[in-house]
């Protein structure tokens, strides 16, 4: 399934267009209901965005929005500096890329990707090339005369990302568009949509749930909650230095492990051990309860590292390469581990679990990272 090169000139004019978002204090209100507070935020053309956020943190509505599908409430919403609150959906260059195929099911591959330039008015000596050039790319030339039915699911959501193409839009807007598919062909899946990008060179603006999708596709992450930005960052930056705890929590998989922890005058008391910390807590006072953060891969049962007690081996998961332990400890919480190749460890056994107190984390009461 991978996209076979092509050349870089007949997307010249599309690299050329590639469109800056700008949304300034956008609101969006169903009623007396606010489901978007006030959101502002800056995307650079040609950058590849995700919007990634548990169900109902708002990142559709936000799309939506962008596409011109939904009005703003509130606030100012810019493409390329121009203004586009209450411009048409059809006159904004935005294509939009559906969870569902939306297909027309009795119209051949060739008429699903020709049939919005046709109603458009667009000759069919212009349609062609943007048709075969879009198949080029996708890998569906030998599928033009087929019907939806008689395509995969992979194959589906190729030609509706083909119908967008064509247009030749500004921007490009998905909305969880590999939800529908099976778990290696959504993997394979968001391989050509990056490469496509590369190809293309136009804004990408990308729905999931999924933060493993965006860990992998992004250039910039941004994460939603309950309608307001957390966090705007590379995904790698996200993942080393979350702003607090929902960010620190969504993004990795398996999700860091949050212990409850007991300051004390020469550290953290944690499972009733004391982890002494490289750096001095600020802003702390004796017997103040924290959180305790640790991804699971900087968890070990053995070799150098402070100790943070025993724990109970519930579950493990042998993964060939990899090795997850989900262990309970002595207080009664449990931890997720992430352990490199294939170890010897069984259900029931006791372990103890050792951190680089350098490669923890720190949060308060109420989720804001200290350190």
């Amino acid at each position: 399934m991978t996209i076979m090169p092509v050349k870089a000139e007949a997307f010249r004019e599309a690299r050329t267009m590639a469109t800056s978002v700008t949304l300034q204090k956008v609101v969006k209100r169903y009623g007396a209901l606010e489901v978007i507070h006030g959101i502002d935020l800056d995307i650079t053309p040609g950058d590849f965005v995700v919007f990634v956020g548990p169900s109902g943190c708002g990142k559709s509505t936000l799309l939506r929005m962008i596409a011109g599908l939904e009005p703003i409430s509130g606030g100012n919403l810019l493409l390329d500096g121009r203004m586009m609150n209450d411009v048409p959906a059809s006159k904004r260059g935005i294509a939009m890329v559906f969870q569902s195929y939306a297909l027309y099911p009795h119209m051949s591959v060739y008429k699903n990707l020709a049939f919005g330039l046709e109603t458009a008015g667009m000759k069919k000596s212009e349609i062609e090339p943007r048709v075969m050039q879009a198949a080029e790319v996708l890998q569906i030339k030998h599928l033009l005369e087929r019907k939806p039915k008689a395509l995969s699911g992979g194959q589906r959501q190729r030609v509706a990302i083909g119908r967008a193409i064509v247009r030749e839009p500004n921007i490009f807007l998905f909305d969880e568009p590999l939800s529908n598919l099976d778990a290696e062909l959504r993997v394979q899946m968001r391989v050509e949509i990056a490469r496509l990008h590369k190809r293309l060179g136009n804004t990408m603006i990308y729905v999931t749930h999924d933060q493993v999708e965006a860990m992998t596709m992004a250039d910039t992450i941004v994460v939603l909650n309950g309608g307001h930005i957390e966090q705007v960052g590379a995904p790698l930056d996200l993942y080393n230095n979350p702003r607090n705890k929902f960010v620190a929590g969504f993004i990795g998989s398996p999700r860091m492990n949050f212990i409850d922890a007991r300051v004390a005058q020469s550290g953290l008391e944690v499972n009733g051990e004391t982890v002494s910390l490289p750096k001095p807590i600020t802003g702390l006072t004796a017997g103040q309860t924290v959180s305790f953060g640790a991804r699971p891969e900087h968890l070990k049962v053995k070799g150098p590292g402070v100790s943070l007690g025993k724990a109970r081996v519930d579950l493990v998961e042998h993964l060939g390469g990899q090795t997850i332990l989900y262990v309970s400890m002595a207080d009664g919480q449990s931890l997720a581990m992430v352990l490199e190749d294939q170890q010897p460890v069984k259900s029931g056994e006791m372990v103890e679990v050792l951190i680089d107190p350098a490669r923890c984390y720190l949060f308060d009461d109420k989720g804001v990272r200290l350190q």
